[in-house]
């Protein structure tokens, strides 16, 4: 399976690391706050890449570029992810993947196998308000909270981090998230921002003031926590 996005140069994707981003079209969520629309709901429409101009660009970057982020979609629905991030690691690079959690297997071989540097999974929100959340009706949390399970307690470096939307996040349910995910070390309540490319559109960003409020009231559950992109 081929990747249909590609952001050549990225300096916010991965720490201070110098970055590629890499996006997998299709996704088994339909988050109406998504802002990339067109690779969710329409993959079959999505341009592909050719792996092999991918990785000859990789090749060629060793020394300049730091890291190579994985990102969607949803990546980990692609069959043949661990090859090509193998692949990848094999030129020297740090490796960040994004992900739902959806396929929990799969983030433990990547990380037995030591080909990701950091995971980054989505927490949509308190798991009586997931379905809704992610468009999902009748969702299975089974795979969420594996996922959850195994990167608190694998050993790896990873972040949580929830977009925070004012139509479906509540004080009580980032104070659930937080009791849920309790002892992570890094959880991020990002702020949403409504362009062009998000499925839905007319939703709002939890303020700064009550992301404030919240982060106060969620810090004593969690070994980190901050806000993203309220600057």
């Amino acid at each position: 399976m081929d990747f249909s996005g590609w952001e050549k140069l990225s300096l916010v994707d991965f720490d201070d690391n110098v970055t590629t981003t890499l996006f997998m079209a299709g996704c088994n969520m339909r988050c109406p706050f998504c802002h990339n629309s067109g690779l969710v709901l329409h993959p079959g429409d999505a341009p592909t890449i050719p792996w092999e101009e991918i990785y000859a660009y990789l090749v060629k970057r060793q020394g300049v570029l730091d890291a190579v982020c994985i990102s969607g979609g949803e990546p980990t629905l692609m069959p043949d992810l661990v090859d090509k991030i193998r692949q990848i690691k094999d030129l020297g690079y740090l490796i960040k993947l994004d992900s739902n959690g959806s396929h929990p297997k799969t983030l433990e071989t990547l990380y037995n196998e030591g080909l990701v540097d950091y995971f980054a999974m989505d927490i949509k929100n308190r798991k009586e308000k997931y379905g809704l959340t992610c468009g999902i009706s009748n969702i299975d949390l089974r795979p969420y909270e594996e996922s959850v399970d195994f990167l608190i307690h694998s050993g790896c470096r990873y972040e949580f981090r929830t977009t925070a939307i004012d139509e479906f996040h509540k004080e009580e349910d980032f104070i659930a998230i937080s009791e849920w995910i309790k002892g992570a070390e890094r959880y991020y309540i990002q702020r949403y921002i409504d362009s062009e490319n998000c499925i839905s559109h007319g939703l709002h960003p939890v303020s700064k003031v009550n992301a404030v409020k919240i982060i106060e009231k969620i810090k004593p559950n969690l070994v980190s926590v901050a806000l993203r992109g309220y600057d």
